[in-house]
């Protein structure tokens, strides 16, 4: 009997997200689909977002992340897993949200432990300003979900100012598995490490406002 030939093997799936990629940026092209899009800012080792992925096959995600090393952690982790509905970017959020995604496409954005920069020299570093805002929130379909995490009591003062009194936002429940929160926990890796260090967890979900209220 003739040997058979072996099956060829599946691609892994391109995460890694190459610059050019990101001129006139359209979901339906970058994904090749018209899928539901998040994405989640800080993304650190991306376990978060790989159990987002691998729940919900028909939405598209898309993972920021500055540090080199949780990058390539990250992009290889999706690869491993042969996630085909996540594309990681090594960016400057604060840039790519300002400046590269499209307005009112994002059906949920996660930032969770955002880098406080604590000493007050390095404040104007931090991602939660109002033009980041601003633009951020645009960037939400009408009824589009945000949520913020962090442990850092006087950031989250500030987070909290500048979304609650953000025009067309408004209060949420925090907790909603369909967005991969369930009683109040989002398992990312510094969440864990936090808890297990007996830090506060200060959390915020908005939407964005489908209408003018009368």
């Amino acid at each position: 009997m003739p040997e058979q030939p072996l099956p060829t093997p599946t691609p892994a799936p391109p995460v890694p997200v190459h610059p050019d990629e990101l001129e006139n940026l359209r979901w339906s092209a970058f994904f090749g689909n018209d899928h539901p899009v998040e994405l989640e800012i800080g993304i650190g080792k991306g376990g978060f977002l790989l159990r987002r992925a691998r729940a919900y096959p028909q939405r598209n995600f898309l993972g920021i992340e500055w540090s080199n090393e949780f990058y390539r952690f990250a992009v290889d982790r999706m690869q491993r897993w042969n996630v085909r509905n996540v594309r990681i970017l090594r960016s400057d959020a604060s840039y790519f949200v300002r400046a590269k995604c499209p307005r009112d496409s994002l059906l949920a954005l996660h930032v969770y432990h955002p880098d406080p920069w604590p000493k007050r020299r390095h404040h104007k570093r931090r991602l939660f300003q109002k033009p980041f805002v601003d633009v951020a929130a645009a960037c939400l379909i009408p009824g589009g979900r945000w949520a913020v995490q962090t442990d850092h009591a006087e950031y989250f003062e500030i987070i909290r100012d500048l979304l609650l009194n953000h025009p067309e936002l408004e209060p949420i429940p925090f907790d909603d598995p369909d967005f991969g929160v369930a009683e109040a926990r989002i398992a990312t890796n510094f969440e864990i490490k936090y808890l297990r260090e007996g830090r506060t967890m200060y959390q915020l979900a908005v939407r964005r406002i489908s209408q003018t209220k009368s």
